[in-house]
């Protein structure tokens, strides 16, 4: 027998958005939902690294027998703390109470973003059968998880050896993600950062946003470096060669070299070659696409490969390419794998957390947060300081982006 205190305002008619009571003296233990901490910490690590009858299998052998449901509740439980937890200081942050870390004063870092694939079940209606028995119709759609990944780099652009990456992301669209960007450059110190690069594809939503970090962050704009994706470039470059009447020997020869040009930061002349060979071609012509599509990021800055290579500043996206294989793809996408919304989010934050060797500091820094509110609401509202993203109509890309690092290499050979 122990003691247990209802929330304030309990009417005596079920809980209500006050959440649930607590258990004072269990909770001292830091015993909640019927689960020891040490074992939720291990069931939640173990749902993040595997699926449920693995995990299952692999906490029987641990000596800790529970069944798929239970262990579908305490995962999710800890998951939904996770998000509720980052919820609450990206608040603070939106009022200006959070402070600014320090860990990546005067290193240089690279920010990542790009977006994956799930497949999201949505239920669009329930059928009363007979008496309490219900059948729910619902709707599968692929959906976007909005990914980033924020690293230390060395002189060559690589990651650190040893260092532990940061990583996010949400299914709630563009605006949520990119004010994860900012929150996370904020708390980790991004404002005195030596440099600060950000790498992606030509998604017109990464781009038209980061003005809005840079503001939100205090970064120094001379600090700041934007770089297209290398591979994405040369695509580009391949596919309007391949519009030209060229016979194979020709186009694999012009393509070399151009290639070479664009990697030593000639930007410029590959752009004026190209317009020379599509001066019969029509303005709405594929070739005159991929130029527009190449000008558009040369005059941003976004393709001087040769002072990104001598300033120590990654090339490519294959951090966070490898980010969304090893977190969406290898746990949340496959055969027959579909998620509602909230399950998607919370597990996507155990595996996050796990691959990125920071389980432990986000374990205690979400029990130190729910040991004060335990209410898990976690959904993002779009700030007012957000308004102005909402008017941005997101472009239509030129062409269709490789949907992986490995299509773009092979397109572009």
């Amino acid at each position: 027998m122990t003691l247990y205190c209802s929330p304030r305002g309990r009417t005596g008619k079920g809980r209500g958005p006050e959440g649930s009571g607590l258990y004072p003296e269990l909770a001292a233990y830091r015993i909640s939902e019927g689960c020891s901490p040490n074992a939720q910490s291990e069931v939640g690590r173990l749902v993040g690294l595997l699926p449920i009858e693995q995990s299952r299998a692999e906490l029987a052998r641990q000596g800790l027998e529970l069944d798929e449901k239970a262990i579908r509740r305490i995962a999710g439980e800890l998951g939904a703390q996770m998000l509720a937890t980052r919820t609450r200081d990206l608040m603070r942050f939106r009022r200006g109470e959070l402070p600014a870390g320090s860990e990546y004063t005067g290193k240089s870092v690279a920010v990542g973003i790009d977006g994956g694939r799930v497949r999201v079940r949505t239920v669009v209606e329930t059928i009363r059968i007979s008496g309490k028995r219900k059948r729910k119709k619902f709707r599968v759609e692929w959906r976007e998880p909005k990914v980033v990944i924020l690293f230390e780099v060395d002189k060559k652009g690589r990651m650190v050896r040893g260092s532990r990456p940061v990583i996010d992301g949400t299914l709630q669209g563009p605006d949520a993600l990119i004010e994860l960007v900012a929150f996370h450059l904020h708390r980790m110190g991004g404002a005195g950062a030596h440099l600060v690069s950000f790498v992606a594809d030509g998604a017109p939503w990464i781009w038209k946003r980061l003005d809005w970090v840079i503001a939100q962050v205090k970064l120094d704009p001379k600090r700041v470096v934007e770089v297209l994706d290398w591979c994405h470039a040369v695509h580009h470059l391949s596919v309007a060669l391949a519009a030209l009447s060229l016979t194979e020997s020709q186009r694999k020869g012009l393509y070399k070299r151009l290639r070479g040009l664009l990697k030593e930061g000639k930007s410029r002349d590959v752009i004026a070659e190209l317009k020379v060979l599509a001066v019969t071609e029509p303005d709405d012509s594929p070739m005159w696409r991929e130029i527009r599509y190449l000008t558009k990021h040369s005059d941003a800055g976004r393709l001087r490969y040769h002072s990104f290579r001598c300033r120590g500043v990654p090339m490519g996206s294959g951090a966070i390419e490898s980010t969304i294989r090893r977190v969406i793809n290898l746990r949340l996408k496959g055969n027959g794998i579909y998620w509602t919304e909230e399950n998607a989010e919370a597990v996507f934050q155990l595996r996050a957390a796990v691959v990125s060797g920071r389980w432990e500091e986000s374990l205690e820094h979400t029990r130190a947060a729910m040991a004060k509110d335990r209410r898990t609401e976690w959904r993002w509202m779009p700030p007012e300081c957000l308004a102005e993203l909402k008017a941005l109509e997101d472009e239509d890309d030129d062409l269709p982006q490789p949907s992986t690092r490995k299509q773009a290499k092979r397109t572009a050979a």
